[in-house]
């Protein structure tokens, strides 16, 4: 029983793998996640409306150690 699920298994990756293939000599675009610091931290307004300061700067760390920032990469910021 074990076999017969890892054979099934085996085929659909094959299967998928197939496809990517194709795609790939299609030319098909491939979709990319923007994770750059613009597309993912809110603007900071310093309105009364807008997060406070604190929660800002907590987003850019979040965010920094969600895409493994390196040191050069905070050097940019500050």
């Amino acid at each position: 029983m074990a076999d017969s699920h890892l054979q099934a298994e085996l085929m659909q990756t094959k299967l998928e793998l197939q496809q990517l293939k194709e795609r790939r000599v299609i030319g098909a675009a491939t979709v990319h996640k923007n994770l750059s610091l613009v597309s993912l931290i809110p603007k900071w307004s310093g309105s009364d409306s807008s997060v406070t300061l604190e929660e800002f700067f907590a987003s850019i760390v979040s965010f920094a150690k969600t895409v493994n920032w390196q040191d050069t990469d905070w050097k940019l910021l500050f």
